[in-house]
């Protein structure tokens, strides 16, 4: 099984990464014919023409580097969990705790475990936990355990604090939640893949090219 999941995910890697580089080639293009009459405010701000366009070049590719970072991980770890189980997949509940969104997305259903997988959540928004604590409610309310597996811990203090409040709500609600190590950790043997060093063999090939 593993050498199997292991064709799969080079496969997916290889098909995010032709998309990443023709998106980011395509929009380098388009910046030739911007207006870019901004870089007087950059200049007055002490940044240099030059030094302005690679930062705006840089601001895109990030913009489509951090989607396809965490598309690519989310559909990688489903292809590890549907390898050991065939009937996880993702669906949609409805809200039962207001009216917006509609329906939750559930991303990875095992069983009774609704698991979420994220790469890296940096957001710094108070909101974020209000509507978080309505997605695993809702969650709750429909019968399943809410799991949050997320790969890359924030940095910045404020992001930090969201992120810890929100594991005190699955400790609350009776979810679990993973990040860093024990995301990583979980995957592993919840499907018996190591994903991390399939994706450190996938990252040693693709950077020496």
């Amino acid at each position: 099984m593993s050498l199997a999941i292991e064709q799969e995910i080079r496969k997916l890697a290889a098909r995010y990464l032709t998309d990443l580089e023709r998106k980011i080639r395509d929009r380098v293009e388009e910046m030739k014919e911007d207006d870019t009459s901004h870089f007087l405010i950059y200049r007055v701000l002490g940044i240099p023409t030059e030094e302005g366009h690679l930062i705006d070049v840089y601001q895109n590719k990030g913009r489509f580097l951090y989607n396809s970072a965490g598309r690519f991980l989310e559909e990688a770890t489903k292809l590890c969990f549907h390898a050991k189980y065939s009937d996880s997949g993702s669906i949609r509940i409805p809200n039962t705790r207001g009216n917006r969104p509609k329906t939750f997305e559930i991303d990875c259903l095992i069983g009774l475990d609704a698991i979420e997988i994220k790469w890296r959540d940096a957001t710094t928004d108070g909101d974020h936990i209000t509507k978080e604590h309505t997605r695993i409610s809702t969650i709750a309310d429909a019968g399943y355990i809410p799991i949050r597996v997320m790969f890359y811990y924030p940095n910045r203090n404020q992001a930090i604090r969201i992120q810890e409040i929100l594991a005190t709500l699955y400790a609350g609600i009776g979810g679990q939640y993973y990040f860093g190590d024990s995301a990583w950790d979980y995957v592993n043997k919840r499907t018996e893949i190591d994903l991390k060093a399939i994706l450190e063999m996938l990252a040693n090939e693709n950077t020496k090219k």
